[in-house]
């Protein structure tokens, strides 16, 4: 799996004849970083079942709403079919502003043999009110002991959001158990005050280039952080976990047993009644927001995934600086591999990585990000075509009068309009062909082959250019794609954008159930200006 970024994008090829393997992938879709907004949350700790995609149902444990949230962001008006059902996986995106006081009630609907069961907020000066005394915190009983008992099951955790940035929340009663069984999620806290160039300059010049193009502001914020080096123009929220379905059928097993009981005669301890081995550990499913691949490219709030509400599916284009969320919520490390650029790591745990000075970032360039369990990291990666040694947009072909003018950094940013806004201009009008017919000049460094001997799968565009005009471009005695593809087609109004791999270097954890593909895995579509990327969904 270890491929070089120079030639992530010339495995185009072979990204389509990994993902032919599944025909039925849906069309496009997108991700960005929805949750619920505070400052105050109602949540809910119960069970659900999840949908895996070799078709089994797996039980599982999750937070979820206790009513109607106060809000969603990006605003429900955005996002389409924005819900927060009683339970999820993961647990709804909490997302609060730097200096709110933060009041978390939950409420414990848990099975009787579950026992109590609580939150932490690790980096955070927590207070709480109501519930009983747990081992790390305050718990809430479960319901079905207070039932019996003239108790109430909730608990209340009050605190600042005091740093910005990424941040995880999970279990903190028996984690072991709990944690496994799907009870964390991830807590965004948005800066008070943004840095002036980040609503200036080319930060500026990529937002007008959105909307040239009829798109919208997904963001949170227009910074990760209150410092002016943690702009960016997308983000992505990324939550890596991992089951062991032996441990969740074991629960489930007693659950229903103890369901099945003569009134009166079920569990009645606060602790719960469960006697489940949690060691050894053979996890089979490995996921990214909830769901494996392929389910983590449909979209976000899809009706057929009702408790995995979040996708993993990230899109950007040419120059966009890129922020990636990224929490590690299993018991494993997972290697992370995003083909095409490495990751700049901005902070770990919500803590910028500075200088001695204190005042340039400091953090290292990752090849991949491993998500090391309880750690939340926040980078950025951005793609320009800087390096590939030929011209991505294809210029130079008969009647074309495109222009790159180089900027202090060699890129071509005077006019956010354009098509090939972005562009690397020591590579416009490049060959990439060795013996092109009539697209481009001759001379390039290579031969591409007839269309007819690639696979071509759903996320293969079949061309090795951005634009509308890719397929024209394109090279060969068979026109490019044989037969058109399903996700990502060339053409005005089309996609034609480049596909890169972004999965686990674990090998195992690309499979699911130990099938591939599956588990780690999802796409990075780079995709040319005038195509619009829709993050509603």
């Amino acid at each position: 799996m270890r491929a070089s970024k120079s030639t992530s994008l010339l495995m185009n090829t072979v990204r389509g004849a990994v993902l032919s393997l599944g025909a039925c992938l849906a069309l496009p879709l997108h991700a960005a970083a929805p949750g619920i907004t505070g400052p105050t949350f109602s949540l809910t700790a119960g069970d659900m079942h999840l949908t895996q995609p070799n078709g089994r149902s797996v039980y599982a444990w999750g937070y979820g709403c206790n009513g109607a949230p106060t809000g969603f962001k990006p605003d429900a008006t955005l996002m389409a079919n924005a819900n927060c059902p009683a339970a999820q996986l993961p647990g709804p995106t909490l997302i609060v502003t730097e200096g709110d006081t933060v009041k978390v009630t939950l409420t414990n609907n848990l099975p009787a043999t579950a026992g109590a069961t609580s939150i932490l907020f690790p980096g955070f000066n927590v207070s709480t009110s109501g519930g009983s005394a747990g081992l790390l915190t305050q718990e809430a009983p479960n319901g079905a002991f207070c039932a019996v008992n003239n108790c109430t099951n909730t608990v209340t955790y009050t605190f600042t959001a005091t740093s910005p940035g990424t941040h995880s929340y999970y279990s903190g009663t028996q984690g072991d158990l709990q944690v496994e069984m799907g009870m964390y999620g991830a807590l965004i806290v948005l800066p008070k005050t943004v840095p002036g160039n980040c609503t200036s300059g080319l930060a500026a010049k990529n937002l007008t280039a959105e909307s040239t193009w009829g798109e919208k502001d997904y963001r949170l914020a227009p910074a990760a952080y209150d410092h002016p080096a943690t702009c960016y123009d997308r983000e992505y929220l990324f939550q890596f976990s991992e089951m062991d379905d032996d441990i969740h059928n074991a629960v489930e097993q007693q659950v229903l047993a103890d369901k099945a009981k003569p009134a009166g005669t079920g569990c009645s301890t606060d602790s719960g009644c469960l006697i489940v081995a949690t060691e050894p550990y053979t996890p089979g499913y490995f996921l990214l927001n909830g769901r494996s691949m392929p389910d983590d490219m449909d979209p976000n709030y899809a009706s057929q995934y009702p408790v995995q509400p979040y996708n993993g599916n990230p899109h950007m284009h040419p120059g966009e600086l890129t922020l990636v969320r990224i929490i590690g919520q299993g018991r494993w490390q997972h290697p992370f591999h995003e083909h095409a650029n490495h990751v700049r790591v901005l902070a770990r745990d919500a803590s910028l990585l500075l200088d001695p000075t204190g005042n340039a970032l400091a953090g290292p360039l990752l090849f991949t990000t491993t998500t090391t369990p309880g750690m939340t990291l926040d980078g950025i990666f951005y793609w320009t075509g800087k390096g590939l040694n030929w011209d991505v947009f294809g210029h130079g072909f008969s009647g074309d009068s495109s222009t790159c003018v180089p900027d202090a950094n060699g890129y071509n940013t005077g006019d956010p309009t354009v098509l090939n806004y972005f562009e690397w201009c020591g590579d416009h009008n490049k060959a990439l062909e060795k013996y092109p017919t009539g697209q481009v000049a001759n001379n390039g460094p290579v031969t591409l082959p007839d269309a007819n001997i690639l696979t071509n799968g759903a996320w293969y565009g079949g061309s090795p250019y951005l634009g509308p005009e890719a397929n024209g471009r394109a090279v060969g005695p068979t026109p490019i794609p044989p037969a058109g593809t399903v996700a990502n087609a060339g053409g005005v109004g089309g996609e034609q954008g480049f596909a890169y791999m972004w999965h686990s270097h674990n090998e195992r954890e690309i499979t699911t159930d130990n099938v591939f593909p599956g588990g780690m895995m999802m796409m990075m579509l780079v995709d040319p200006r005038g195509f619009a990327i829709n993050e509603s969904n």
